[in-house]
């Protein structure tokens, strides 16, 4: 399986290694483009839905038998692709409602919730995926698996997670027309008090969601 050909026709497409390729690839490929900020108006429900469809993969990683890869030693992939860029833009475009509450472990036992940005969770997930597309990209298949199913168990799968509870959470309050209120003290760096925090995620919200989802502001 060479770099060039990907999605090549002789490849079997019912084969494991070719699903979970193109389900990365798709993730990959989809949040790049809504990081240029070309349709900020359907950010959320786009990634609200490619969130969903990697952790399906993700979840088929991790229902698979453990997956060892055929060298011992990781071969060296070079410098890793720069994530900064990704980040900042959508910590833009998604600015103030980037900021979740999240609970890090839920088995770990009075665990307080802690602040997490959508935009750091995401690039921290392309990160992980991306270097696993290289190793697939080379022809190591059995690397680039091995390295999704251990970096999905390690750290890639519980951030999508977390950031799919978060993104779901925020079309439902919009859907339901709830305010944000849990948003109140998580990283008030940029000085707004409570209610403009919740005023102005609001406006993120009926902005950015209203008329994709068919939600109207009150009043």
């Amino acid at each position: 399986m060479s770099d060039a050909t990907l999605h090549a026709t002789h490849q079997n497409p019912d084969d494991f290694a070719v699903q979970i390729a193109d389900q990365i690839e798709s993730f990959l490929v989809a949040v790049t483009e809504v990081a240029k900020g070309d349709e900020p108006d359907s950010a959320i429900p786009f990634l609200l839905l490619e969130v969903s469809q990697l952790l399906l993969a993700g979840g088929r990683l991790g229902a698979h038998e453990d997956i060892v890869p055929d060298e011992r030693y990781e071969p060296d992939m070079g410098p890793e692709p720069d994530a900064d860029g990704l980040r900042e833009n959508l910590a833009r475009m998604l600015e103030p409602i980037d900021v979740y509450s999240e609970v890090f472990d839920p088995y770990e036992p009075r665990t307080a919730p802690v602040p997490a940005r959508i935009s750091d969770d995401l690039a921290d997930v392309i990160t992980d995926l991306r270097h696993g597309m290289a190793h697939y990209r080379a022809g190591r298949t059995t690397e680039a698996l091995w390295w999704w199913q251990f970096s999905y168990f390690s750290n890639w799968g519980s951030t999508a997670s977390a950031t799919l509870r978060a993104l779901q959470s925020v079309v439902a309050h919009v859907r339901l027309d709830q305010p944000l209120a849990e948003l109140d003290g998580l990283d008030t760096d940029h000085g707004m008090g409570d209610d403009t925090l919740e005023f102005e995620a609001g406006k993120v919200m009926a902005r950015e969601l209203g008329t994709p989802l068919g939600v109207r502001p009150a009043g």
